[in-house]
């Protein structure tokens, strides 16, 4: 039975619309004012909520700015019901993320059509959601053996080496061998990593309260966390002496991790696509309303398919079989970006190299974390 919440502080509107809903054999949870109306929402969960605007303790506004905020109530249905209904409350209640507007007094027949119309998409967005949930399980169910197979069997081939033949061995070769499976070792770790972060990603993108919630966090010394970042993953493939960094002091609408692991993708398909002694070049400036930030290498370039290719719509295992090496890290960096509204480009040439570019939001408030 499909359960409605009826937040009203005037009791006589209240029990006619109670009255009504549970005619036409709807489960109803009914409450006298915004708070407890709140407390009602968190309780029961329901499967649609009806609220007046005007009210004593927490106003309808108010209702609808918690629940949205919470993560077990941003996605209810939520329906004003209220004889205020001026443009200005209009648009707030639209920005708060309302999903429909009543003016009172108002037919049976409008309430009812409009509850069936905000259920019948609540429906289809859930319906819609388990699908791609199921096909993201499948091809990742699929495609993650592949991709892990070949680390796994240099971490199994060097180990069972060693183990068979330790005593014809002297100590340098039986370091050589361990820093194989070392080697690995760490690309196995980083492969479950991106894949688990781009499940997680594409997760993300299908619920619009978690990608709201992504955009609010904010770091404030991006220049900071983009040398960080830059600096470490440089050092992994012994290439701190290339990089060259030129970066202006700006505040950012982006989580530090999510800014550090943009850059760290960024830099690490620079240091596989060019020789050791060449310039990697990580520039980042302000400009146009927004944070420009470009990490160019002097490496082999990619062709226009490739760059295509990156993050285009497609099978998710066929991004993991044909774009090795540079695919699954840019189509990660490429998610991130678009999940907080800015912009990916790549521009490269062959022999000459690739320049990556994102166009990131600058921080809206003085309140950067």
């Amino acid at each position: 039975m499909t359960k409605v919440l009826v937040i009203e502080d005037e009791e006589a509107i209240r029990e006619n619309l109670v009255e009504l809903l549970e005619v036409e054999d709807f489960d109803v949870l009914e409450a006298e004012n915004g708070r407890v109306g709140v407390e009602q929402a968190k309780k029961h969960l329901p499967d649609l909520i009806l609220c007046d605007v005007m009210m004593p303790k927490l106003d309808g506004f108010g209702v609808l700015k918690e629940l949205r905020s919470q993560l077990d109530t941003a996605t209810i249905p939520f329906i004003f019901l209220t004889a205020k209904a001026d443009r200005h409350d209009l648009r707030e209640g639209m920005d708060l993320g309302a999903d429909d507007y009543l003016t009172k007094p108002c037919s049976m027949e409008e309430l009812l059509r409009a509850i069936a119309t905000r259920l019948e998409k609540q429906s289809f967005v859930k319906q819609q959601s388990r699908r791609q949930i199921e096909e993201l399980r499948q091809n990742i169910t699929h495609s993650l053996p592949h991709e892990l197979r070949t680390p796994l069997n240099g971490i199994i081939g060097n180990t069972e080496l060693l183990l068979s033949d330790l005593d014809l061995f002297d100590p340098p070769e039986i370091r050589e061998v361990l820093e194989d499976i070392r080697t690995a070792g760490r690309r196995l770790h980083r492969l479950i990593v991106n894949f688990l972060l781009y499940a997680d990603l594409e997760i993300i993108g299908l619920n619009a309260d978690r990608v709201r919630l992504l955009r609010s966090l904010r770091v404030k010394d991006a220049k900071a966390a983009i040398v960080t970042a830059a600096t470490r993953q440089a050092k992994l493939s012994e290439r701190e002496s290339d990089l060259d960094l030129d970066l202006e002091d700006a505040a950012v609408q982006m989580a530090a991790n999510q800014l550090e692991k943009l850059v760290e993708e960024f830099i690490d398909n620079a240091c596989k696509f060019s020789e050791p002694g060449t310039p990697i070049e990580v520039r980042g400036s302000i400009g146009e309303g927004c944070f420009l930030l470009r990490v160019g290498d002097r490496g082999r370039g990619m062709t226009p398919e490739q760059i295509e290719g990156i993050g285009a719509h497609m099978q998710f295992e066929r991004k993991l079989y044909e774009q090795q090496g540079s695919g699954l890290g840019l189509s990660i960096a490429k998610r991130i970006v678009e999940l907080h509204g800015g912009e990916l480009a790549i521009e490269s040439q062959l022999d000459e190299g690739t320049t990556v570019w994102a166009k990131l939001p600058l921080a809206t408030s003085d309140d950067s974390q």
